[in-house]
Parts: structure tokens; C-alpha cells; sequence
């Protein structure tokens, strides 16, 4: 239960909450207790009346009274249970809201490589199912618990002064519960947390089919994919009924407990009255007693089940947020201007796989210019913008923005300076309009300026073609835009930032060269004051290049300009002709 000491900074947060919920729950328990009293004194009192021969109408208004007063008691119990749920359970409502947050924050503050290592459905098994069960520890957990504790001892109480030997005796069975729960605990709680890694594996198979279903479909795989989701569902279905079946055995025997302290009730509590040593009322408030305590006895087993999952799910959590981000900002201070970049013999492996991906890269550019990066497939192009981008750092070398170390600098003002149109093009599931006005405040951006940037993109016409123009609501990645106008649509996004420093990446590969021509012409002439990098597997995409460097396994072989890399009938003279000879 040690991972749960995390949440204390809540439980502080929310303590006036915390404290008059206990007070209303010790209220509510306080009338309840009284109850029986009532009903002990109307059994007495009625045997009293016929024993001495009282006639019906007294015997009536006594009822009439005893029960309008237990009417009122059990009003009173009903309401502070209620003020109690009120603050206890939402409580536990707002500590879920801080959590999520918190959780979600953490994924914004971890860098690119958390999540090249770390699969999907786990992450958002943190923030749905963990969170889920650390609430149920907060709200039913903890009410349930104190309720317990308030209700025993009060009752206990009220038990020892109608007879001390009864209490023990009813009370025998308890610590025999007491010690099944402790046996019990440490193998709930490693059934518990197996069932939330299986689990874990289960949401990262369904969100993997959700989001490659067309490939699944294409190629025909529906079974493999089936197979590989019952295969792992059956084993979060076997897990799960290992920590029920444990469940479902202890249950019974704490209500078994509890029946056996009724039973012991009724006939040591009838030689007591035979006795005279106590009343028929006391019995039937014993009685009482018991059965107020079996609920709450009984609910130890799932409170402890709840406890237990609670406890795993926050060693998760904790694990999750104990992660300190690589790549952190580490002043305030403005940049100003981007004006320069320079590579200095920059290095960098990745850690997953050990490739060095980047080996000695040198390069600089200056306001004005462009540089044209050039490679075949897994040459290192994108890695050197991730690192222009502080998405990861090196491992030796320097990136200097202005002449200084890209790692002193303003990370977020940098940023805010740049506009990335990636690889793998990303859209939200929201409007063309907000998808590109993202990263922007909307209500800075006029229709005017969706325009324009979309009008350089090449993407105006075919925008203005659907019904909702701008409005058109986009399917999940931007499904129903075909592949050349998800690009177009991204690079406008990185256009309306009115960047000064634009990277694109190889970003114009589902376009045709016409109108690749077209965007890079649009580009040019709009923001040629600007630094940018394009990067491409096309020679075609850096004929306004100021500069071209051609990347291979990880090294710059070859820099200059388009004619004079020509003239070195090299490698990018070799791409050259083999991509004319193409088109």
C-alpha cells in the first residue's frame, strides 16, 4: 500500500472535505445506533403492558410513538449519509480530475523517444482504467473503511453496556476475519496487478487494430488479428477470474462469520434472559447490532479487493510519473530572431536500437537561404530535423541556433519561431479550419488568412469544393482526405505561424511534381526572407535549395549547390538522372 502514500498531497488538498464528511458520517452512524434502542425498549415496554393487562389504546399510542421516533432517527441517519456521500465521494471525484490532469501533463512534458518506447494502449490504460481504480480507493475504499471503524466502535460500545461476556462471545468470530484478510491481501494484490498489465496488452492490440484496419483489410488478416486479440483476452479473462474466484471464497466466509455471531446471539443471549441477567429487548438489539456490523464486516473483502487494485494501478501511475523528461527547458530568456543554424560534428544513436543514425554532421544556414537535405530511405534525413527540433538531443556535438547551444536556449520561443510539417502526417479529428489554425490562437486568424496560406499550400480549391469549406469536419487522421491533400493541408498549418524557420520533411511525396512545383514556387516567393530546411528522397522538391547537402547511412558525402553536385557526378548525380529518367 506504499505506492497510495502518493495521493497524501490530495488528501491534504482536499482535508476540510475530508473532515466534515467523517463528521456526518459519525452523525449518521450516531442515529443509527440509536435505532435499536427504540426497538429495545418497545419490545420491553410491550411485554410490560401485557403482562400487566394494559388496554389496546395505550398499547397503540406507545407503538405510535416508538415508531414515529425511529421514523425521525432513520431520517436523520438518511440525511447525514447523504452529506456524507456528498463529500467523501466527490472528493474522491475531484482527486480523479487532479490525477488525470497530472498524468496528462506528463505526457506533454516527455520527449520524443518516451514514446518511441512505450506502447499506446499502456498509456491510456494510466489514465482511464489505473485512475479508475485509484478513485474507487478514494471514494467507496475509504467511506466504507472509516464507516467501519465509526460504526464498530460505537456499536461495541452500546454491546458492552447491555453485557460484557455476550459482546466477547458475539465478537469471537471477528479476528478470525481479521486474519483471513491479512492472509488473503498479498495474493489479491498480485492477482490484481497481472490483470492490469494483461489488460494493458489488451487496449494496445484493439487501438493498433482501430488504427491500421484499412492495412488489416487489405491484406486479408481479420483472423491473425482475432486470433492475436482472443488469445490475450483469454488470458485477461483467466487472470480475472483468479482474483474473483478469491474474492467469490471470502465473501461467503465473512458472512458466514457474521451468521454464526447471530446464531451465538440468539441462544447465549437466551439463557442471559432466562436468567434475568438481561431483557428480550437487549436480544433483538443485539441482533440489530450484528446485523449493522455484517455489511460493513462483509465489505472488508471488497474494499481490500478495491484497495489492493488501487494499490497496483498507482505503482503504475507512480512508475509512469516518476520519469524525468530528457529534453528540458532551461530558460525563460528570449531568443529574438532565428537568424543562424549550424551543425557541428553532431552525432546521434538511437537507444532502442543502438544505430547511430547521425555520424559527424557539419552544416550551417544562414536568414534568406534554404538547405535542401537528400537521401535514400533510412539515410538519417528526418533524424537530423528531430534534432533541429530538439525532439531528442546528441550525443556529441553541437546545434547552435544564433550562436548559441540549442540546449541553453528558449526551447518554447524557438518553437514558436518554427513551423514542421512532418513526415507522417498527423490531422485531428476536428474542422480543415482548426486543424489549421492549431498551435495558434484561433480567434487570432481570420478567414483571410485561412485563405491565403491555403492558396500557397495548393489546397484552396480543393477546400473550397466541399459543402462546409473550412467547416468540413475530418474523420479520424483526416480519413477522407486523400493522401496529397493531408500535406497540403499540414503544410498550411505550418504556414499560418508565418515561421522563420520552416522545416518540411519529405512532405510532398503524395503530390505530383506540377504541383509540387507549384507549392515550392508559393513558398518561395512568400518566405524568402525566412530560413528553411526541406527534406526529401526527390531531387525535384530542392530546385530552389540555396545549399544541398546528400545524406548516406548517416554521413554528409556530398554538399553544394544543384549545379555543382552535378557537375561531381556523384550520388545526387546518379538520383538525378535516375528520377528524370523516371518521370
Amino acid at each position: 500500500m506504499k505506492s497510495l502514500s502518493y495521493l497524501n498531497k490530495y488528501i491534504i488538498k482536499y482535508k476540510w472535505r475530508i473532515l466534515f464528511g467523517v463528521i456526518f458520517m459519525i452523525l449518521s452512524n450516531y442515529f443509527g445506533v440509536e435505532m435499536p434502542k427504540i426497538v429495545k425498549n418497545s419490545v420491553n415496554d410491550f411485554l410490560g403492558n401485557v403482562s400487566n393487562n394494559h388496554d389496546f389504546n395505550s398499547v397503540l399510542m406507545l407503538s405510535l410513538k416508538l415508531a414515529g421516533f425511529y421514523i425521525l432517527l432513520s431520517i436523520l441517519k438518511g440525511f447525514f449519509l447523504f452529506l456524507t456521500r456528498q463529500m467523501l465521494i466527490i472528493v474522491s471525484r475531484y482527486i480523479e480530475f487532479d490525477l488525470k490532469n497530472e498524468i496528462y501533463q506528463q505526457y506533454q512534458r516527455l520527449n520524443f523517444s518516451f514514446y518511441k518506447k512505450n506502447r499506446t494502449g499502456d498509456l491510456m490504460n494510466r489514465i482511464s482504467e489505473d485512475v479508475s481504480q485509484v478513485r474507487q480507493y478514494l471514494g467507496p475504499g475509504w467511506m466504507y473503511t472509516i464507516n467501519l471503524v465509526i460504526l464498530f466502535f460505537m456499536v461495541v460500545f452500546t454491546m458492552l453496556k447491555i453485557n460484557v461476556t455476550l459482546t466477547l462471545i458475539v465478537l469471537a468470530p471477528l479476528p478470525i476475519m481479521s486474519i483471513l484478510i491479512y492472509r488473503v491481501s498479498s495474493k489479491m494484490n498480485k492477482l490484481s496487478k497481472e490483470v492490469q498489465e494483461e489488460q494493458s496488452l489488451l487496449s494496445t492490440i484493439v487501438q493498433e487494430s482501430f488504427s491500421g484496419i484499412r492495412v488489416i483489410k487489405a491484406y486479408i488478416r481479420e483472423r491473425e488479428v482475432q486470433a492475436k486479440f482472443n488469445v490475450s483476452s483469454e488470458e485477461f479473462k483467466n487472470r480475472s477470474m483468479r482474483l474473483v474466484m478469491t474474492n467469490a471464497l471470502f465473501m461467503p466466509t465473512i458472512v458466514f462469520l457474521i451468521g454464526l455471531s447471530t446464531l451465538l446471539t440468539i441462544y447465549y443471549g437466551g439463557i442471559l434472559t432466562y436468567s434475568k441477567v438481561i431483557t428480550p429487548g437487549d436480544i433483538i438489539a443485539f441482533i440489530f447490532y450484528v446485523n449493522m456490523l455484517t455489511w460493513p464486516f462483509a465489505s472488508v473483502g471488497w474494499v481490500t479487493s478495491i484497495n489492493q487494485r488501487a494499490a497496483a494501478s498507482q505503482a503504475r501511475i507512480n512508475e509512469f510519473l516518476e520519469i524525468k523528461p530528457e529534453i528540458v527547458n532551461q530558460t525563460t530568456e528570449k531568443l529574438g530572431d532565428i537568424k543562424s543554424i549550424q551543425f557541428e560534428n553532431v552525432s546521434f544513436a538511437y537507444d532502442n536500437s543502438g544505430i547511430e543514425a547521425i555520424k559527424n554532421i557539419s552544416f550551417s544556414i544562414n536568414e534568406g537561404e534554404t538547405l535542401g537535405i537528400v537521401g535514400r530511405t533510412g539515410s538519417g534525413k528526418s533524424t537530423i530535423l528531430n534534432l533541429l527540433t530538439r525532439l531528442v538531443d546528441p550525443q556529441s556535438g553541437k546545434i547552435k541556433v544564433n550562436e548559441k547551444d540549442l540546449k541553453v536556449i528558449n526551447l518554447d520561443d524557438f518553437r514558436a519561431q518554427s513551423g514542421v510539417v512532418p513526415q507522417d502526417v498527423f490531422l485531428f479529428s476536428d474542422t480543415i479550419g482548426n486543424n489549421i489554425k492549431f498551435g495558434l490562437n484561433a480567434d487570432s486568424v481570420s478567414e483571410h488568412d485561412l485563405v491565403d496560406v491555403t492558396k500557397i499550400a495548393h489546397v484552396y480549391h480543393n477546400i473550397a469544393d466541399f459543402k462546409d469549406g473550412f467547416e468540413t469536419l475530418l474523420g479520424e487522421r483526416g480519413v477522407n482526405l486523400s493522401g496529397g491533400q493531408k500535406q497540403r493541408v499540414s503544410i498550411a498549418r505550418a504556414l499560418i505561424r508565418k515561421p522563420k524557420l520552416l522545416l518540411l520533411d519529405d512532405c510532398l511525396s503524395a503530390v505530383d511534381t506540377e504541383t509540387e512545383d507549384i507549392i515550392l514556387k508559393s513558398i518561395n516567393a512568400n518566405f524568402k526572407e525566412n530560413l528553411s530546411v526541406i527534406v526529401s528522397h526527390r531531387v525535384s522538391s530542392l530546385r530552389f535549395a540555396t545549399k544541398i547537402i546528400v545524406i548516406e547511412n548517416g554521413e554528409k558525402v556530398e554538399e553544394g549547390t544543384h549545379d555543382d553536385l552535378l557537375k561531381l557526378n556523384g550520388i545526387y548525380a546518379e538520383m538525378y538522372q535516375k528520377q528524370l529518367t523516371e518521370s
